[in-house]
Order: C-alpha cells, then sequence, then structure tokens
C-alpha cells in the first residue's frame, strides 16, 4: 500500500492525513458563514461512526454508508437550519468527499472501480464507482415524495454531486424497483458504500495505479 502524503491543502479547509500502522486516514474541517464542519475519516475501518449533523434522517444515511463500507466515520456539522438543510446537506458531501480524496491520496494500487447492488424490501439500487479522477454523476433515483420526514429529498441528489465533484469520482446510481421514499435512498447510500469498498480495496497485482494514463 502507498504512503499517505502527511498534508494536504484543499481549495474547502485542510485536510490532514495522519498515517497509523499503513491505514489510510484524513481529517477536513470546513467552516463558512452557512455551516462549520469536521469529518475524521479512516477508509480501511470497521464501520464505526459518530455521526451529527442536525438532521436525523441524514445521520442515518451517514451511518448506513459507514457501516456498509466499512468506514470509521465521525462526522460533525453546525448549519443554519433555519434557513433550510440544503446548506449543511451539500457541505456535508463536499467536506466529506475532501476527506475522501486525501485518504486515498496517489491510489497507488486501488482496484478503482466497483459495483454493488443493495435491495431494501421493494426497493432495489444499483451503484458503479470508478475512482478515475473525473467527476461525473449519473443520478437516476426516482423518488416522489418531497420529504422523508422532515427531510428534503431533493437533496440526496446535492449530497451525490457534491461528493462526486470533490472526490474526483465516476458515479452511477440506478433505481430499478421502488416505491417508498426512505427504501429507495437507504437502498442508494448502502449500495454506494458497497461499491465504494470494492474500489478502495488495494489488489496486490495492481502495479502503481490502474490507469494506462499512469496517474488517477
Amino acid at each position: 500500500m502507498a504512503k499517505a502524503k502527511t498534508a494536504v491543502k484543499v481549495a474547502r479547509g485542510a485536510a490532514v492525513i495522519r498515517p497509523r500502522s499503513g491505514r489510510r486516514v484524513a481529517s477536513v474541517t470546513r467552516a463558512t458563514k452557512e455551516t462549520e464542519i469536521r469529518v475524521e475519516l479512516n477508509v480501511d475501518g470497521r464501520g464505526r461512526n459518530d455521526i451529527d449533523t442536525g438532521i436525523p434522517f441524514f445521520d442515518h444515511m451517514l451511518d448506513s454508508f459507514a457501516r456498509h463500507g466499512f468506514f470509521d466515520l465521525s462526522i460533525k456539522a453546525r448549519g443554519d437550519l433555519d434557513v433550510d438543510q440544503h446548506h449543511t446537506v451539500e457541505d456535508v458531501g463536499l467536506t466529506l468527499g475532501e476527506a475522501l480524496r486525501a485518504a486515498l491520496g496517489s491510489k497507488v494500487g486501488i482496484r478503482r472501480f466497483g459495483d454493488a447492488a443493495c435491495p431494501l424490501d421493494e426497493a432495489l439500487v444499483t451503484a458503479v464507482v470508478d475512482l478515475s479522477g473525473r467527476p461525473f454523476l449519473a443520478y437516476n433515483l426516482k423518488i416522489k415524495q418531497a420529504r422523508v420526514g422532515n427531510f428534503d429529498t431533493e437533496l440526496v441528489h446535492d449530497f451525490f454531486l457534491a461528493l462526486t465533484n470533490q472526490v474526483g469520482m465516476n458515479l452511477h446510481l440506478n433505481q430499478s424497483q421502488g416505491r417508498n421514499a426512505h427504501h429507495i435512498i437507504e437502498a442508494a447510500f448502502k449500495s454506494f458504500a458497497r461499491a465504494l469498498d470494492v474500489a478502495k480495496q488495494v489488489d496486490p497485482r495492481v502495479e502503481g495505479v490502474p490507469s494506462t494514463k499512469g496517474a488517477l
């Protein structure tokens, strides 16, 4: 496994990678007039997490992401929820994306590609990930309900778009079945987590990075 750099500066906040026994970890803090967010991430974890964004349903989805992707993840977010949830959800996506990009480092030895399909009762969502360095989101979730509890379901797209752009990855989310908004969204987070878990893994057969360009 390639050694991570000791420090990385990013566009929004400062990401510091602290290798611990070869593990890929990062801490990112983002502070604006709208939100204050801190993310601590270990991509080679066991799914342990401590998440508090002030939005309970969003916390539940991020818990599912961490558990099913085997990420050790801490997210503490405070935002202008008196305005609406948009700034907080989008900025968590940006900050988590920065942490993922920083923790993955040069991506030497990784598998790069991953895919997974996860059902939740009547819902079925497939996620396909390419850690290519090029951001692209194909979002094909068909959520008819405007809200789950007090959570604005439009923000699922905004979260994944912010995350995809910051990581620099290709992400396709395709819903083939589903009626219940909670089930569809949770299946999306779980399938994404499982696909990313595959893509982040180090494959001993890979020399350098899996790209004809020699860089990801």
